[in-house]
């Protein structure tokens, strides 16, 4: 099978894209799978690679492009991938391929745009389509889908830029007045806790706004909870399996970037210690969220359980982080699926998916 592998992108989550992209391609069965890389710069730029026969050891590796300059690889002392650059989208996406992994996080790769492209050319890819991508990506119409569905969730209001330049001290008021401090402030459409400011006062909360505009010309503020974070991972199309539940413990103020990629401070503990009750809850309320956004292949549902045992749903993430050592597929390992067979699980499934919409009538 021609699997082509599409990674990098102009995302603030650009380097989370290139660990995944490693960590897939050394998991890969490279008897079943001819695994084509295609790379996109931060500036946009897409570069074609050679098919990748040895293991990659370094994420500088799959930089085809140096990042400085149309021209070019970067400059690893190593041995690139050999390659073609282009501005456009490269011909061999269209036709060149059996199926497309989209291993992007963040928006231009996370948010449906991606997805929308490979829906016009007609290329099977793994993961969500169109809507369930940006509406996932969205956290404001994210929470509005949950609010439509009945599940239960923390206060939030959100602003986009023009109306918070236009009255600072306005915004700031109605978000003290709703619910106050702590306060989580976030771009609307970013991933990997980027942006992310926890506040605990009006000084901080009009730098949490500053920092957060950065990143997005929408955000969120949502209300601070003292609750533990609780996350499952889903699986499948029509026909949906969750994982068992996994507990995120930080040692800092919050799961933040650092936390997640860089630091080791925070602790995974799968399976979450929780009563039978709760899991059944969890389960059936990722479910619902999962069905909400018409997700399909894959999905990461996180929670807050609150000290008083009320389960509060948090967000749906539509492309969680992917490296062996990321909540999602830790879930899924623990739930009985290694990482190299949940790969192909997720590739089958975007394949059974692509069949599904080819039974669709396109005249009338």
């Amino acid at each position: 099978m021609k699997l082509c592998l599409l990674y990098g992108g102009k995302s603030a989550e650009h380097e989370v894209s290139l660990q995944t992209a490693k960590a897939v391609i050394g998991a890969l069965d490279k008897n079943k799978f001819d695994i084509y890389p295609i790379y996109i710069s931060k500036q946009g730029q897409w570069a074609e690679g050679s098919k990748i026969t040895d293991t990659i050891t370094d994420v500088a590796q799959l930089q085809l492009l140096n990042n400085n300059s149309n021209e070019g690889l970067s400059s690893t002392g190593e041995d690139q991938l050999s390659h073609k650059s282009t501005d456009m989208i490269p011909s061999s996406l269209q036709s060149g391929y059996d199926v497309v992994f989209p291993l992007l996080h963040g928006p231009n790769g996370e948010d449906g745009t991606i997805q929308g492209l490979l829906e016009v050319l007609n290329i099977p890819y793994v993961g969500n389509g169109v809507l369930a991508s940006s509406a996932g990506m969205d956290k404001v119409t994210m929470k509005n889908l949950f609010a439509q569905a009945g599940l239960r969730q923390v206060k939030y209001v959100s602003y986009i830029r023009s109306v918070w330049e236009a009255d600072r001290d306005t915004a700031y008021n109605e978000v003290e007045a709703r619910f106050g401090y702590p306060c989580f402030v976030k771009p609307a459409n970013l991933g990997s806790s980027v942006g992310i400011s926890k506040c605990e006062n009006r000084e901080e909360l009009v730098a949490a706004f500053e920092e957060a505009f950065r990143y997005d010309r929408k955000i969120i503020i949502e209300q601070g909870v003292t609750a533990r974070e609780i996350e499952i991972g889903l699986l499948g199309n029509d026909e949906v399996s969750c994982s068992v539940a996994g507990e995120i413990v930080p040692k800092k103020a919050f799961y933040d970037y650092e936390a997640k990629y860089q630091d080791g401070s925070t602790e995974l503990v799968i399976p979450a210690d929780i009563s039978e009750e709760q899991y059944a809850e969890l389960r059936e309320m990722a479910i619902a969220a999962y069905k909400e956004l018409d997700c399909s292949g894959l999905a990461r549902v996180d929670f807050f359980i609150t000290e008083d045992g009320q389960v509060l749903i948090n967000e749906v993430n539509t492309m969680p982080g992917f490296t062996p050592f990321s909540m999602f597929p830790l879930l899924w390992k623990h739930t009985g699926l290694p990482y190299a067979e949940l790969i192909e699980r997720l590739i089958d499934l975007g394949i059974e998916r692509f069949e599904e919409k080819q039974k669709i009538t396109h005249t009338f």
